[in-house]
C-alpha cells in the first residue's frame, strides 16, 4: 500500500487493496465483471461475461444471503459474526471471509488477528449443511511484514487460515482473471 497512493484500476490478475476499500468497488474496476443488486439487500451479484461467479456481501447482508438457503445463524451459533466481506465462489462452492486489516501503527489488531481459527470454525458450522468450505483470510498492508509478526503469521497459517499482502489473486479465489 502506498500512503495517499491508488491502486486497483489497473488490475488484471487481483483484487488490490488500500485502507477501507469496498470489495464490490474493486470488482466494478476489472474488466469483464459487472455487478447486480440482489433484490432483498443480501449483497450482489457478480458477473463474468454475464455468468455469475460468485455473491458478495458486508455484515448483516450475509445472514441475510444465508437465509435463501433456509440457514438461521440462532441454530448453529449462540452469537452474531459480523464479516468485513464475505464473498461465496459458486464454481468452488466455497465462501471466503475475507478481512482487511491495514495498520500504520501498533494497535488492537494485532490480537484481532490470532482469532481466525474460532472464526472460521463458527462460519463453517454455519455453512455445515450446505457442504461448503469456508476459507479465512486476512488482506494485510505491508506494516504487517515487520519481523514482529513473524509469529502471528505461522499461527494464522497453522490454524489453516490464510494472510495475503494489500491483494488477493482473482486465481486465488478460483474467478477468472
Amino acid at each position: 500500500m502506498i500512503i495517499g497512493g491508488t491502486g486497483g484500476g489497473n488490475t488484471k490478475t487481483g483484487l488490490i487493496f488500500e485502507e477501507r476499500v469496498d470489495l464490490i468497488a474493486l470488482f466494478k474496476q476489472i474488466d469483464g465483471y459487472s455487478i447486480k443488486e440482489t433484490k432483498n439487500k443480501s449483497g450482489v451479484h457478480i458477473y463474468y461475461n454475464q455468468n455469475e461467479v460468485a455473491r458478495c456481501f458486508k455484515k448483516h447482508e450475509f445472514y441475510r444471503f444465508l437465509s435463501e438457503y433456509k440457514i438461521d445463524w440462532r441454530q448453529q451459533l449462540s452469537k452474531l459474526l459480523l464479516p468485513d466481506n464475505g464473498l461465496f465462489v459458486i464454481v468452488r462452492d466455497t465462501l471466503f471471509i475475507i478481512e482487511i486489516k491495514f495498520q500504520q501503527v501498533a494497535g488492537s489488531v494485532d490480537e484481532k488477528l490470532q482469532t481466525c481459527d474460532y472464526k472460521r470454525k463458527q462460519y463453517s458450522r454455519l455453512v455445515k449443511p450446505l457442504n461448503w468450505k469456508v476459507e479465512y483470510v486476512y488482506v494485510l498492508n505491508d506494516w504487517f511484514r515487520h519481523p514482529s509478526y513473524k509469529d502471528t503469521l505461522a499461527y494464522i497459517d497453522s490454524m489453516n487460515c490464510h494472510y495475503l499482502f494489500n491483494e488477493i489473486p482473482l486465481k486465488w479465489l478460483g474467478l477468472p482473471e
